[in-house]
């Protein structure tokens, strides 16, 4: 088992850094500050949760959690704006995005600045789920991948996102460290093809999060059609699911691995100070049969699975970087259900948020406000609270007051419906008016208040 320092100087000055930029305390000095919380306050110091958690890690959340508290009393409060980067899409597939054809990795993350000027605040990458390929791989090996297969074709996306991911946090471009060469490219080694990410300003640009799109365990191809229900054993046999929760049992030991791969990945982003939102397992209480292999489960059984995901990530692998978002589907009684039976627990999550497709902002689901429903519902959690994937931005000709009625922590657009929804029907989800009313908005947080 390898253990994890704490976090070197280059994150934690990131950390202060990025909150010194938005005027926000790390955490409180005294603990008796937290027995003084008020009805309904949010903790503001990740060590209740990770008591070895590291300083950046610490900044960042209790900087969510400041805009938290201050939503919460009623006091002025912001967003962080944040974009999906699908980078296995991005870099593979010539349908998806607003243009036919294969797109540089980053697209979307650069594409907020072509529309606004500005890069968004928040980034989540995915570190699944593949791309059709036989097992776990990378594209060209490095010290936190070499245990996988490499030169890989379709893998190089998984060192974009990992490199993507740093330079979020502390600049691109960035001193050369093997990967990439000073001029900001490198070589794919199976396709040839060259790639670059795209340029920041080389400074702190924003917070990280990821995604795992997770094939089903013991899947032998890695690729997002393994990661639904009704491709799964579970939806032939009722107690694989139980098998998976099990120690022990070859499911389980499946599972482990697909969890090293994850830690294998995160690891390299601790060891560089990179604090990131994990978000596993969403959508979890999607209706049965339908959704991810790991939705519609006994609730009982899908707390297990997430508690053993945290104790391999944290104590067995020694990963204090990270930041825990559990994020249901929006509960709207057909394609979601309410999601209080799967929460595992305060001791397990960061951060609570919805992924909400079920609505629009000209016809909100509710009565109320657009996305108020799945805003009031989560406030019992005691936990910041996100909106974790939508199709929308939050500011738009029909809801011009979102994150004044909703004042949401963070909100991030799913990928290339930034723009379009697909090149194959170019359906505009956001118009350009949408993108920049939010991007220049006093309440949104983009990658300028961290710089």
């Amino acid at each position: 088992m390898r253990m994890r320092s704490r976090v070197g100087l280059p994150g934690a000055a990131a950390g202060a850094a990025l909150l010194a930029a938005l005027g926000i305390r790390a955490w409180p000095e005294e603990r008796d500050e937290e027995r003084r919380r008020g009805p309904g306050q949010v903790p503001t110091d990740l060590r209740e949760r990770d008591p070895e958690a590291t300083l950046a890690a610490r900044q960042v959340y209790a900087m969510l959690a400041g805009l938290e508290n201050s939503a919460r009393h009623g006091r002025p409060s912001r967003t962080v704006i944040g974009q999906h980067v699908e980078l296995h899409n991005e870099r593979h597939n010539p349908n998806y995005g607003d243009y036919r054809g294969t797109k540089p990795p980053g697209y979307y993350y650069r594409k907020a600045r072509d529309i606004t000027g500005r890069l968004p605040g928040f980034v989540e990458l995915d570190l699944g789920p593949g791309y059709g390929q036989p097992g776990w791989a990378v594209g060209q090996a490095r010290p936190y991948s070499e245990a996988w297969p490499s030169c890989r074709r379709y893998w190089g996306y998984v060192e974009d996102a990992v490199d993507l991911a740093v330079g979020v946090w502390a600049g691109l471009p960035r001193a050369a460290d093997g990967s990439y060469r000073p001029s900001g490219t490198h070589r794919e080694c199976a396709s040839g093809a060259e790639a670059a990410l795209p340029h920041n300003g080389g400074a702190p640009a924003g917070l990280v999060g990821f995604s795992f799109h997770q094939p089903y365990p013991g899947s032998p191809v890695k690729g997002f059609a393994q990661t639904l229900h009704r491709n799964s054993p579970a939806a032939e046999d009722p107690h694989w699911f139980a098998r998976v929760v099990t120690p022990g049992s070859p499911e389980h030991r499946a599972l482990l691995l697909d969890l090293r791969y994850l830690a294998d990945h995160l690891g390299y982003l601790a060891d560089r100070g990179v604090p990131v939102l994990l978000r596993p397992y969403h959508e979890m209480n999607t209706a049965p049969g339908r959704g991810f292999w790991w939705a519609g489960q006994d609730p009982a059984a899908f707390r297990r699975l997430w508690r053993l995901t945290y104790d391999y990530l944290v104590h067995r692998r020694g990963l204090h970087n990270l930041i825990f978002v559990w994020a249901p589907n929006s509960w709207d009684g057909s394609y979601g259900r309410e999601p209080g039976a799967y929460y595992p627990g305060g001791r397990y999550v960061d951060v609570v948020g919805v992924d909400d497709y079920s609505d629009t902002p000209a016809e909100p689901f509710g009565g109320g406000a657009w996305t108020e429903v799945w805003f009031r519902g989560l406030e019992k959690y005691r936990r910041p609270r996100i909106v974790a994937e939508s199709f929308h931005v939050p500011l738009n000709a029909a809801q011009p007051r979102t994150l004044t009625r909703t004042p949401w922590v963070l909100w991030t657009v799913w990928g290339q419906a930034l723009s379009y929804d697909n090149v194959s029907t170019p359906r505009k989800k956001n118009t350009t008016n949408d993108v920049q009313q939010t991007y220049y908005s006093s309440r949104a947080i983009t990658a300028q208040d961290f710089s």
